[in-house]
């Protein structure tokens, strides 16, 4: 059996999850879930989608098929912090492709022009930016989700305002490298 080496998730740490959910319904989308909420990183790289395809006895196409179904799961690392910019029509017409342009010289990242991901993260992997097509806060326009949190009506300076708080707290939580 493959060991998980180049996963942030140590196997031992998938046999636990997996023994978790053992015999109940949903055991593929559960242990799924549970590995990347383990890993650091919040995504599932190959080598873990391989061993959960072994451990589960489940084709690894029908793994791949699950996460790439969901739009929660992730294939690539995320950044510590999540800003989701809201893309429907009473968010465009209010603002939120400005904003979403803004986005990336805040926090210093440089999104290559023929880059066509709707989600990308800083090379620091601080911070991920991603797109949804509508939050249902169409009343409140423009709409962008930081960490969980639903900020309504935001722009510019707005927007400066709660990147740059999580700047501070990112600066303020870094130890002394002396």
């Amino acid at each position: 059996m493959e060991t998980l080496t180049n996963s942030p998730v140590p196997e031992n740490i998938l046999d636990q999850i997996i023994e978790k959910h053992k015999g109940k319904p949903g055991i593929l989308l559960s242990t799924l879930e549970e590995v990347q909420e383990k890993n650091p990183l919040k995504y599932l790289p190959g080598e873990t989608l391989t061993a959960v395809s072994q451990k589960l006895k489940v084709p690894y196409t029908q793994v791949y098929s699950v996460v790439t179904f969901y739009s929660f799961f992730n294939l690539k690392p995320q950044g510590k912090h999540s800003i989701v910019v809201c893309r429907g029509t009473a968010c465009h017409t209010k603002g939120s492709k400005a904003l979403l342009d803004e986005i990336g010289p805040i926090l210093n990242f440089k999104k290559d022009e023929n880059d066509t991901e709707s989600s990308y993260t800083t090379p620091d992997n601080l911070f991920t930016i991603k797109t949804v097509a509508c939050f249902g806060q169409c009343a409140q326009s423009p709409v962008v989700e930081v960490d969980g949190v639903i900020h309504s009506n935001v722009n510019s300076q707005k927007l400066i305002k709660i990147l740059n708080r999580l700047k501070l707290q990112e600066t303020r939580v870094k130890p002394n490298e002396n």
